[in-house]
């Protein structure tokens, strides 16, 4: 089976045509497998697509991370996923529409430098709702923004939204030390009060239009970069009036774009998307 190797920000991803696996099912163990930094391929997570129709740029798009699980949507999947398309020229033209487990998300090259591609991603309107998130604490909540959460036996306020997919948003001062926020990390996304688990963002503020964040994916960990929880902690930010609505998001390897006009309209992530190499996996 061939695949693709693209990453963003250091956040990377193998990509494969689903027609190539047709017949296998159990993506779950062929995402832990190819993933495994070790005795795979290696990377954050498994992209599965599939062209429906080349013309309109519809594309079918699944993601697994790297411990199987399968995930709503991803920020930086579907930057990497678009890269792919235009490298192979598999679409007509410069955009394409990804119909992901949360909605179709359209995509839109906006430069090509070699193997390196700029790419603008339509990712949604923010869920603020308990409900929507879900965050279940056994009450209804219009939004939650600095919930007392207890971690460890100590209370962090944090402020909760989704991209399709659930996030957890955690505002500081300074970054504390990575065995701290990892630690941190590795407790709220097994929270009771999240009920599918929750991605969590360590955020601070640099002014109205940058921010710096460091991620811990569910079900993958830590990663250099996170396109979804770029997009949760800046309206997380915007929510909170610490910055305009057009913010620079500092990841550990570079940054990306975040712009949400306002809280009716979707909001925008651009960022680059590079590919890293191909190669053939035996599948079992």
């Amino acid at each position: 089976m061939k695949f693709s190797k693209f990453h963003t920000l250091g956040n990377d991803f193998l990509i494969v045509d689903q027609d190539e696996v047709a017949d296998f099912t159990d993506y779950a163990d062929l995402a832990r497998a190819m993933c495994e930094r070790h005795t795979g391929a290696g990377a954050d997570g498994l992209l599965l697509i599939s062209v429906k129709n080349a013309p309109q740029g519809e594309v079918g798009f699944r993601i697994f991370n790297a411990d199987g699980s399968e995930a709503e949507i991803s920020g930086n999947g579907l930057r990497c996923a678009g890269a792919y398309l235009f490298a192979q020229g598999r679409i007509e033209g410069d955009t394409a529409v990804f119909l992901t487990g949360t909605g179709p998300r359209s995509c839109r090259l906006i430069e090509r430098d070699g193997s390196r591609f700029t790419i603008r991603i339509e990712m949604g309107r923010p869920r603020l709702t308990a409900a929507e998130i879900p965050f279940d604490d056994g009450r209804p909540h219009d939004r939650i923004i600095d919930y007392p959460l207890m971690i460890n036996r100590k209370v962090y306020p944090v402020t909760v939204v989704s991209m399709g997919n659930p996030h957890c948003d955690i505002f500081v001062d300074q970054m504390p030390s990575r065995v701290e926020w990892q630690e941190i990390g590795r407790e709220i996304e097994i929270h009771p009060f999240f009920p599918n688990r929750t991605n969590v963002e360590f955020i601070r503020l640099v002014g109205r239009g940058e921010i710096e964040v460091v991620f811990w994916e569910r079900g993958v960990g830590e990663t250099l970069s996170s396109g979804s929880g770029s997009c949760a902690a800046s309206a997380a930010a915007m929510i909170k009036g610490y910055v305009d609505r057009r913010v620079k998001v500092k990841t550990a390897l570079g940054s990306l774009l975040v712009e949400w006009p306002s809280e009716s309209e979707p909001v925008f992530q651009t960022g680059p998307a590079e590919f890293s190499f191909v190669g053939s996996f035996l599948l079992k």
